[in-house]
């Protein structure tokens, strides 16, 4: 009797740990999908995140950081995939000098968005008198970082560019853009959160 009594205990206790474990999954991930909603690409925001959950749980800090750290991550693939280009043949001179333009601001992109990861993380991590000011350091760079995102490809314009080379830095650039510009809202949300709960 009890040799098939303790498989049947196993076999309950392994059936409510992964309920809990999927119950909790999904919790998450319905914070990560609330959460989302009122940034500018809400699709993008959860697809981009919710691999993450594990790690975000239901922090804003850690939702906020971790979209940050996404797009730095997006910047610096941009920045490899462009820098590739710019060292290809078939590039015409005005062509390859729009590219190198490109380069070097995708190059400044992924320096203000690391600047705004170290100093989230700088932050949360300090005394409290010092977190709006660390953070409007963050959204400073985060938007200026999303600025040259959006200007990046404007060296392009009339030259009767190559659209392949063009459409493809856009691609590369938009992904980069969609997701500062979640990780963006994402950090005010958890700074009104922080600082202003009656606002949120």
């Amino acid at each position: 009797m009890a040799t098939l009594t303790l498989p049947l205990l196993i076999l309950s206790i392994l059936s409510i740990t992964a309920f809990a474990a999927t119950a909790a999954a999904t919790s998450t991930n319905n914070f990560i999908k609330t959460k989302c909603s009122s940034t500018a690409y809400p699709t993008v925001c959860v697809q981009s995140l919710s691999s993450y959950a594990n790690k975000i749980q239901k922090s804003p800090r850690q939702l906020a950081q971790t979209a940050l750290i996404v797009s730095l991550a997006k910047a610096h693939y941009a920045k490899a995939y462009v820098a590739h280009l710019a060292h290809s043949s078939g590039l015409r001179p005005k062509e390859s000098g729009s590219v190198k333009d490109c380069l070097e601001v995708i190059g400044d992109t992924v320096g203000k968005l690391s600047k705004s990861v170290h100093e989230f993380q700088t932050a949360v991590r300090g005394r409290s008198r010092d977190f709006l000011w660390h953070m409007s350091n963050v959204q400073t760079w985060a938007s200026a970082a999303l600025t040259n995102e959006n200007t990046c490809v404007d060296g392009f314009k009339d030259q009767n560019a190559n659209g392949g080379v063009q459409n493809a830095i856009e691609v590369q650039l938009k992904g980069v853009m969609q997701c500062t510009s979640n990780a963006l809202a994402l950090v005010n949300q958890f700074a009104n959160s922080k600082y202003f709960p009656n606002n949120v």
